[in-house]
């Protein structure tokens, strides 16, 4: 039998403290009235979570475009939660970390599958390098790869992380190869109640295929598949998530309806004298190369039409331009354009705002 959003797992925990539903709507006034401002936020979504609606709203990051709030369906979370246990074998009684935001939809997810699956949660402030009881074994955490990287030393305490928001660095993954710990990319949205998808980083298993061993390639969770529409872009199919296809804007790849690899964002996409460029791929040549977060993007020329343009964030647009022969002859950027700031959300770096400040977008 499918659990339902309506009820809460009997060996759930919350800082060991086992709580029923009751518990929780009293734990979640404590929260937002007393609470420091990221157990606000929790409190905020367990009240959310309990009402008599059938979803919550949620904001999106708008790493693409502007944020917008959306419904998202509360049975619909719960069957992603189910997927992401049967993927790791977590069973009641399992530890888990908590060390995200709960305002979007990837920390509000730790808590449903808490909640649902019966686990025993630790929840600590989703700050970079996150402080956890490192004297504590936890089956599960769900991190952003800045946490991960600043927390390097206390992975031993971990059997399996998933990190998500932003790609995982070069850096990183060298940095994670030879650990014991399974440790995954993850592929979502806020639609898809976060994960659908997971690419192992290291520790690759028997059960991934040819094409999933290799790094770039992602492998669906259960009950979900996956197909292109005509612009090449991803549509997940899974009736437990959603009634309808979901379609996206990310351009894949496609191995087969459960492996894909991803390209880039169709929005972000350069035709730079009717040549496709990929911003992504782009920025994945020049990392590591770089000591300032950084994007690539275009803007209009009267010749190619588009040309591709670096954005750093620094105080100055100096460059060492030798770096960019690792890249193609239309993947150079013509132009450096220098942000002293850049806007940020959820480690999410918010490309059109920072275009629209510039005058380019």
């Amino acid at each position: 039998m499918i659990p339902s959003y309506k009820k809460v797992h009997i060996k759930f925990k919350l800082n060991g403290v086992n709580y029923n539903q009751d518990d929780i709507k009293e734990i979640a006034y404590s929260f937002i009235k007393e609470g420091y401002p990221y157990e606000e936020a929790i409190g905020d979504f367990l009240i959310d979570w309990l009402d008599t609606n059938s979803y919550i709203k949620v904001k999106t990051t708008g790493t693409t475009g502007k944020a917008k709030v959306i419904k998202v369906d509360k049975q619909a979370m719960v069957n992603s939660s189910i997927f992401t246990g049967d993927f790791f074998n977590l069973a009641p009684g399992d530890k888990a970390l908590h060390c995200l935001p709960a305002k979007f939809i990837a920390g509000k997810m730790m808590l449903v599958r808490a909640m649902i699956l019966g686990l025993e949660l630790d929840m600590v402030e989703p700050t970079s390098k996150p402080v956890f009881n490192i004297k504590k074994e936890y089956d599960f955490a769900a991190m952003l790869p800045i946490q991960l990287q600043n927390s390097l030393d206390k992975i031993g305490n971990f059997k399996n992380i998933i990190i998500g928001s932003v790609k995982a660095s070069n850096e990183l993954i060298n940095a994670i190869k030879d650990s014991p710990v399974n440790i995954y990319e993850s592929f979502g949205m806020t639609e898809t109640a976060t994960h659908i998808a997971l690419r192992p980083l290291n520790n690759f298993k028997d059960d991934f295929s040819a094409f999933s061993l290799d790094k770039s390639v992602f492998k669906t969770l259960p009950n979900i598949t996956v197909s292109q529409d005509d612009r090449g872009c991803l549509v997940i199919n899974s009736p437990h998530l959603s009634k309808h296809p979901i379609v996206t804007n990310d351009i894949i790849k496609i191995y087969s309806e459960n492996e894909f690899e991803w390209l880039g964002r169709f929005d972000n996409v350069i035709n730079s004298g009717g040549v496709k460029i990929f911003p992504e791929n782009v920025e994945e040549k020049l990392y590591g190369k770089i000591n300032h977060r950084f994007f690539i993007a275009s803007e209009k020329d009267k010749n190619l039409g588009e040309r591709v343009i670096l954005i750093i964030e620094s105080e100055s647009d100096d460059v060492d331009t030798s770096i960019f022969e690792v890249l193609d002859k239309y993947e150079k950027p013509k132009k450096v354009y220098a942000v002293k700031k850049f806007d940020i959300i959820s480690e999410k770096i918010q490309r059109n705002k920072i275009l629209k400040k510039l005058g380019i977008a």
